[in-house]
């Protein structure tokens, strides 16, 4: 029969959304029967309120009965439709959460294949022979800096007891020669065989120095 008549096109297949929606249309429908019937039985209890008891009064009654029934069916239709809406939408809730969960999982095997990629160009030899080199350049550079701060004056291997020691050597020459002196008659050392360029004669001996003043 498909072939001499061919088949019914297919729609979409429902979702969980639309069948929320059809229920939800379905609620209103009933809200709107039972705010009807309720205005019934209002109108039906305000005449009732003003009759007398006998056959009128309950005929009314029963009326009102009959609409009541309905109402509690409608009521109870209702209740249930509610009932499977919100079990629909807890399930759309689990639906909506699930698929955060799977586009996250998605979103984390991207960024891993970027990150092995990435990681792939890394070079971890070359960054450690890179690290010793700069160390290498660092200790370069602090040697070079100790050689530009280094003294021309005092040697750095120079401790303070051997500067002591040169300074008392030094006291003791300064007194040998501070004795030498005066007894010399105030010549030094270095200069007792030695002449001047610029004195003719040489410095009169102190005999003749008194001779000469008596």
């Amino acid at each position: 029969m498909n072939r001499l008549f061919g088949s019914a096109p297919k729609g979409p297949k429902p979702t969980l959304n639309s069948a929320i929606g059809n229920l939800d249309g379905r609620i209103g429908g009933f809200d709107v029967k039972i705010a009807s019937l309720n205005a019934e039985l209002g109108t039906y209890q305000g005449k009732m309120a003003k009759m007398r008891d006998g056959p009128g009064k309950n005929a009314l009654k029963q009326k009102a009965l009959k609409v009541l029934q309905r109402r509690k069916q409608y009521e109870a239709q209702r209740d249930q439709l509610q009932s499977q809406v919100w079990n629909m939408e807890q399930a759309q809730t689990m639906q909506d959460n699930l698929a955060g969960v799977m586009t996250t999982v998605d979103a984390m095997k991207t960024t891993q294949k970027e990150l092995r990629k990435q990681y792939g160009k890394v070079d971890l030899d070359k960054i450690e022979r890179m690290q010793d080199e700069m160390a290498d350049l660092m200790d370069v550079g602090n040697e070079i800096q100790e050689t530009l701060s280094r003294g021309y004056e005092v040697p750095d291997d120079v401790d303070e007891a051997e500067l002591d020691a040169e300074l008392e050597m030094l006291g003791a020459e300064m007194e040998m020669e501070g004795g030498g002196l005066e007894g010399a008659g105030g010549v030094p050392d270095f200069l007792r065989d030695e002449v001047p360029e610029f004195i003719d004669e040489p410095p009169e001996t102190t005999g003749k120095v008194q001779e000469a003043a008596r």
